[in-house]
């Protein structure tokens, strides 16, 4: 089940009176098993199933674009539901208690922000959880391209703007019964920048920052998806070229950009280690390289902190 979740729907869920009737055993046990086993293909389990020390979490940086891991509490059933503003982020059991793993963007003022933790019965007190971010300084990045890839032409503009909502609509899947493991392996071997956060001028002209991570590598080399999951989108993209999502559960996605080649589509499940595609030069970009993009909560953080040194 794949949908943004906000928090009326998670009580209303919680509150529904049960089905009326018993289902024999035999189907009772059967529909289990399925779903134990469509868990066990797609790599994953639920995060209240999930052994509470066989979790390695990611490193814990509370800067612009970096990951806050905020206590919940201890107990063995979920403690609700996080938000940060109005997206749902994941939360996992682990042996010191529930942490709340809070995607930070790159956007973010300094100081001190908030979640909100919905409590999963009726009549339960929501309670604000409070952090602090740090100020961080990234540096500026000139770079020269194809002048159309950096000043538009007024017919580029409603195909960007059709594709800036489907890459939107990825980006806030929330895939409710998934959920994400937490250190990863890189996806293609090669040289990896620390363009990450910069501040982008192409052609002189100023751009938004960098949110991924870029990976020099020959053309060709395959792109092996780093954890279990479904692709939920993929296609040209104008600035991005040939591009591939994948959904890991939990509102934590990944995107593969610059592809020469695509070799899954969208609905695909997808293992850690399966092939996404080969590495290209495709939509605005200097050489052929990789450029990988990690979404937690919708923010997009430096991938740097989900891989295990």
């Amino acid at each position: 089940m794949t949908q943004t979740v906000h928090a009326t729907d998670l009580r209303a869920a919680v509150d529904a009176p049960p089905v009326s009737g018993r289902i024999p055993v035999g189907r009772a046990a059967a529909a289990f098993l399925a779903l134990w086993a469509a868990a066990s293909v797609f790599g994953f389990a639920s995060s209240a199933a999930r052994a509470a020390d066989d979790i390695t979490l990611p490193r814990d940086t509370r800067v612009p674009g970096g990951i806050a891991i905020l206590d919940l509490g201890a107990g063995a059933e979920s403690p609700g539901a996080v938000y940060y503003g109005e997206y749902r982020a994941p939360i996992v059991r682990t042996k010191d208690g529930w942490k709340a793993i809070v995607g930070i963007p790159l956007a973010t003022e300094p100081g001190r922000q908030t979640v909100r933790l919905v409590m999963p019965q009726a009549g339960g007190q929501d309670r604000e959880i409070a952090f602090t971010v740090a100020p961080k300084a990234y540096a500026t990045q000139n770079l020269t391209v194809e002048a159309r890839k950096a000043d538009p032409l007024p017919e580029d503009l409603k195909r960007i703007d059709a594709e800036t909502a489907r890459t939107e609509r990825a980006l806030a899947t929330y895939t409710e019964n998934l959920s994400p493991t937490w250190r990863w392996t890189v996806p293609v071997p090669g040289a990896r920048s620390d363009s990450y956060g910069k501040r982008r001028v192409f052609n002189g002209l100023p751009r938004k920052p960098h949110s991924g991570m870029d990976i020099a590598t020959p053309t060709g080399t395959p792109i092996r998806n780093p954890a279990a999951g479904r692709v939920v989108e993929s296609g040209d993209f104008f600035f991005n070229g040939n591009t591939v999502f994948v959904d890991h559960g939990q509102g934590v996605l990944t995107m593969y950009c610059h592809l020469s080649r695509i070799d899954v589509k969208p609905g695909d499940a997808v293992q850690e280690g399966d092939v996404l595609g080969l590495v290209g030069a495709t939509g605005r970009v200097t050489g052929p390289h990789l450029h990988w993009g990690v979404s937690v909560n919708r923010a997009m953080v430096n991938p740097e902190l989900l891989l295990g040194k």
